[in-house]
């Protein structure tokens, strides 16, 4: 995103993935580090009272119980929270290159200050990830039952099949995922050009055309006649 229009399709690929990995292992890996530490202590707390509420379950203490359940459920929309938080802190860091708290703390106001966008994003990536999901399903167990068909056409295709959808939908929740961590990150990409302006020779022509209309619509509430 972040390459001159001039020069896009010109960096090698093997070069760019080469200095993107020696960037993240060299100066972000306490970012990483610390980010997985914040989830997986919440998770442990889980666990812990998970452990409590059956010790309460076994002594017949209701109230403990209840009591207990609740936390987990606040707990469980806490770790929710963080695990999205998380993902465009990391998407934070990998733009302007900071520290996790900062990256995080961005995040935050930039989800915060593009609540609907980030929710509208949010639904249609929810319901584009299912259509792939059954697509890649499909497809996986279509294609491998013409090919037993034609390999083995004398035995039952029934657990071969099941094998097929378990493989597929394995091999399309991971490519939606990474589908999914594009389209947030080239949000905050679209919130970081309008950040810097028009004038950025980086910026997609598309992209440049969309800002500019959201420029001069901000010009004309600026220059109300009636003020």
């Amino acid at each position: 995103f972040f390459t001159p229009n001039d020069q896009k399709g010109k960096n090698k690929p093997l070069a760019t993935l080469r200095a993107s990995n020696w960037n993240v292992w060299r100066y972000h890996t306490g970012s990483l580090a610390f980010g997985s530490f914040i989830i997986a202590l919440v998770q442990f707390i889980r666990a812990v009272l998970y452990y409590f509420q059956k010790q309460a379950e076994q002594q017949k203490n209701k109230c403990m119980v209840i009591l207990l359940k609740i936390t987990q459920c606040c707990l469980n929309c806490f770790e929710r929270f963080l695990k999205f938080l998380n993902k465009n802190a990391y998407i934070q860091i990998a733009i302007r290159g900071k520290n996790f708290c900062s990256s995080a703390y961005k995040a935050f106001q930039i989800i915060v200050a593009n609540a609907l966008r980030f929710g509208t994003i949010a639904v249609l990536g929810e319901v584009i990830q299912w259509i792939g999901y059954v697509f890649i399903m499909g497809f996986t167990v279509a294609i491998g039952y013409f090919l037993l068909d034609a390999m083995h056409s004398d035995i039952s295709p029934f657990l071969p099949m099941i094998m097929y959808a378990i493989v597929g939908y394995i091999v399309g929740m991971l490519f939606m995922n990474v589908f999914a961590l594009a389209v947030d990150t080239c949000l905050q990409c679209f919130i970081f050009a309008e950040e810097k302006g028009q004038g950025i020779d980086f910026i997609p022509s598309q992209l440049k055309t969309l800002l500019t209309g959201e420029a001069k619509g901000a010009r004309r509430e600026d220059e109300d006649p009636l003020e």
